[in-house]
This record gives C-alpha cells, structure tokens and sequence, in this order.
C-alpha cells in the first residue's frame, strides 16, 4: 500500500523553480512541463532525461511505462513506496533525498580551522564556495543558484578527512552571503545525512524526495 506520507502540500511551481535553479547550477537544460512534471532534457553521461513530479499522477505512471532504456530518471516529491507502486517492476528504487526549505538564513558565523581558507567564485547566477585545506586539498565545497523564485544550494559536500568542523556550515553561510533577494525561497535536496545536519541549521522537509531509474546492465 501506498506510504501515509502525501504530496499534496508541496506546491507545483515551487518543485519548478528548484529545478530551474538546480538545472541553472548544474549547466543543464532548462526544465519544462511535461504531462503534470518537469522535464530536463540532460544528455549527460550518466543521464539522458530526467522527470521531476510534484505529485504522484497519470503522466508519471504513463512515462515510466513508456520507457525500457536506463539512464532515464523518475523523482518524485513522496514516498519510496509512492513511487514504486507507480512503476513497472524494471524500475529500481533509488537512495531516498529529502526535498527542504529555510524560513531564513539565521547561521551564525564561526571562524574556520586555523590553516583553512575560504575562496568563492562568481559566474553570473551561479556562486562556487570552497574550503581549502592548510595541504592545499580541497576540504570542502558546495554551490548556489539564484533566480527570481528561488535561491538554492547544491552539491554541498566535505572531504572524508576533515569533517566535523564545521566546513560544510561554513560553506553554505558563503554561499547565503551572496542571496540578492530575502524573499525567494531557499531550497535544497538532502541526503539521508544532510537532512540531519540540515535539520540542526533550522531547514524543514517538505517532502521525502524519491527516484527511480532502470538498471544499466
């Protein structure tokens, strides 16, 4: 049966304008409507389309019984077992992320490790932020993309040798330097173990954020 968690509280256009901005942050295509999604038209290595739906729906169930080739990717705002119960059965259930909001950006600054460096870059609505290491490793970066409907963080990750020290907050408190508007929503999608870190930094889940795609064999 499907989960008891429901899509129906997270707004259609704000999913638009995080993947608008993702794709922007990425250098992918631009998203566009598809039968109740949005589609983004990638051609990349690792994936030739992806989908990304609000909400469960006709249009989702029709694609994935469309498509036989891997490489395409279904997302979803709900539940692992939301989106499986739309899906034929060559469709594998992907690591679940978790789609989230900040009311505002409250983080309190705290200097970095003695040694570490912060170096941001600017490339129109795109800002790179990185941490480098005393060694000159990188120690951990993420970026951000603005629009007029959202402000989004992405790829915010630290290297395996230099957590806990607060490098991953240090480098989205850079990134929300550079927020233009106060009023556009912030978004992210989260791991498992972002979404804990996140949680701490006064970020909610409006929804679990699940995936599928057909195994590459």
């Amino acid at each position: 049966m499907p989960s008891a968690m429901t899509t129906s509280c997270v707004d259609p256009q704000l999913v638009f304008a995080w993947q608008a901005a993702h794709s922007i942050a990425r250098g992918s295509p631009l998203p566009v409507h598809d039968r109740g999604g949005f589609r983004v038209d990638t051609h990349s290595e690792k994936e030739v389309k992806r989908w990304v739906f609000p909400r469960l729906c006709d249009g989702l169930r029709a694609i994935a019984h469309g498509i036989t080739a891997p490489r395409h990717y279904l997302k979803l705002c709900g539940s692992d077992d939301e989106l499986r119960n739309g899906l034929p059965a060559r469709w594998e259930i992907q690591p679940t992320n978790y789609f989230m909001t900040a009311a505002a950006a409250t983080l309190d600054t705290q200097p970095l490790p003695q040694g570490y460096r912060m170096e941001l870059q600017q490339a129109g609505p795109v800002i790179r932020a990185s941490v480098i290491a005393p060694g000159g490793d990188l120690a951990a970066s993420g970026c951000a993309a603005e629009t007029a409907d959202a402000f989004i963080y992405d790829r915010i990750e630290t290297a395996q040798d230099h957590r806990r020290k607060g490098l991953g907050v240090a480098v989205m408190i850079a990134l929300a330097t550079a927020r233009k508007s106060l009023a556009s929503p912030q978004l992210l999608v989260a791991t498992e173990d972002g979404r804990n870190l996140y949680a701490k930094l006064g970020w909610t889940v409006l929804a679990p954020f699940a995936a599928a795609a057909i195994p590459d064999i």
